[in-house]
Formats: C-alpha cells, structure tokens, sequence
C-alpha cells in the first residue's frame, strides 16, 4: 500500500506539496469567511501540477472534509428545511453532470473549469444587483440547473450562495448552509468519480491533504468573521478568480 502511494506521488516534489497545503489553508479561511474560494482557487495550484482532468475528483474529496469543518463550527446556524428543498431537486442532475465531466479531455475540462471561474464572478454581481428572489418552489427549481453545472465543475459554490440568499439567508446562516448542501453534493460527485475510475491513490491522497488544512482554516475563518471587511477580501478573490480563470482558458485554447 505504502509502495503504491509512494509511486503514485512520486513526480510531487516536497515544494509543490507545500504550496498545495498553503493555498488549501488560504482558501479554507476564505471559504469560512464568505462561503466559497476553495474551489475557485485550488485549481490555480492544482491545474499546473497534475493537469485539468483530476481537479474536480480531487477537490469533491476535499470538499467533504472541508465543509464537514464547516458544518462543526456553524452548525447551529443550518436552515434544514432550506437544505432539503435544493439536494433532492440537485442531486439527480448533478450525478450527470459528474458523468459528463469524466468524458472530457483535459482541454475540455480546462475549457469548462476556465469558464465557469470567469463566468461566476459577474453572475453573483448581476444577482446581486437585480435584487434576486426564490420562493421554495423557486429554489427548487433553480437548484436542479444547478446541480448540473456543480456536477460537472469547480467554483459552483458561488452560485449556490446567491439562491441561499436570494431564498432569504443571511450571514453565517448562508455559510453553514450552503456545507450541509456541499456534502451531500460532494458524496455524489465521488461516488461517480469512483465508478468512472477518475480517482487514483494520488487524487485521494492529494484531497486528504486539503482537506487536513480546511479543518484549522474553518476555526481561524470563525474568528475572523466579525472582524474582517467582507467587501475588500471579496474584490481581491474575485481578481484572483477572474484571472486564474482567464490564464486557464489561454492555456487550453493555445495547447
């Protein structure tokens, strides 16, 4: 088992291994902070090292972790009823949106994942704006778009957000949310990576190691949310997403 893990990781270097672990944490905080990041900024890391293909395999394994952390620190705050109005509706289109991400190719999938990190950044701001509203029944029916487009991609949390809040959330009530939906999501996106083969001794070994660091981020992300200017460290993520998304999309387009 150890021989298999050690050939696995063996073109990690010890340095790459660090900066996989600092930006899990960086973006473990973040997502604590605001409720997504993680999955629009590990592939800024992850996509250089091992390539698009297993980048939603590996980041679906950590998310579990991630937002079981989550869950831990806010879970007084979790609107159940919320909940279980999006994952049934979410959790069909989402299994096929999974299944369709295994067929891509890896210029294919920096396509999706490329696009989808530029695309999230003006849609949050254009719901924002336009004052957004659901109904339970709305939500519901939003949420099974949704589900389609998380199966598939990395950086969807984004969306979900805007429905929680659209829906009537507010503050860490969005945060704590917005886990329990992200677990029941990420159990399914693994299962079907699972079958499709899409997830090697690396990619968990990879994923266990993000999802190590999201547990301490998650308390340093609860300390942090009273005290820290949400409007700043959302500017600054929404460059880092908009340009690690752009870079992504040139890199596939001229490969």
């Amino acid at each position: 088992m150890l021989e298999s893990l050690s050939s696995a990781l063996a073109g990690v270097s010890l340095v790459q291994f660090a900066l996989i672990a600092a930006l899990a944490l960086f973006a473990s905080i973040v997502g604590g902070v605001s409720g997504y990041g993680t999955g629009a900024l590990m592939p800024l890391v992850l996509v250089p090292i091992f390539g698009p293909e297993p980048v939603v395999p590996m980041l679906s394994i950590s998310a579990l972790v991630n937002n079981a952390s989550r869950v831990g620190v806010y879970r007084h705050l979790v609107d159940w009823r919320r909940a279980l109005v999006v994952l049934p509706a979410a959790l069909p289109l989402c299994l096929l949106g999974a299944w369709g991400y295994t067929q891509l190719s890896g210029r294919g999938a920096a396509l999706l994942i490329g696009s989808m990190m530029m695309l999230s950044v003006p849609l949050r701001r254009l719901l924002k704006r336009r004052g957004f509203g659901l109904s339970d029944r709305g939500l519901m029916l939003t949420s099974a778009g949704w589900g389609a487009v998380a199966g598939g991609t990395t950086g969807a949390g984004v969306m979900l957000l805007s429905m929680l809040m659209a829906a009537g959330l507010q503050g860490a009530a969005v945060i704590a949310t917005d886990a329990v939906i992200s677990i029941g999501i990420g159990v399914a996106k693994v299962l079907v990576f699972g079958l499709a083969g899409s997830l090697g001794l690396r990619e968990i070994a990879i994923a266990l190691l993000m999802g190590a660091m999201a547990v301490p981020g998650a308390f340093i992300a609860r300390a942090m949310v009273d005290r820290m200017p949400l409007r700043v460290h959302t500017a600054i993520l929404d460059a880092v997403v908009i340009v690690g998304g752009a870079v992504m999309l040139t890199a596939a387009i001229t490969r």
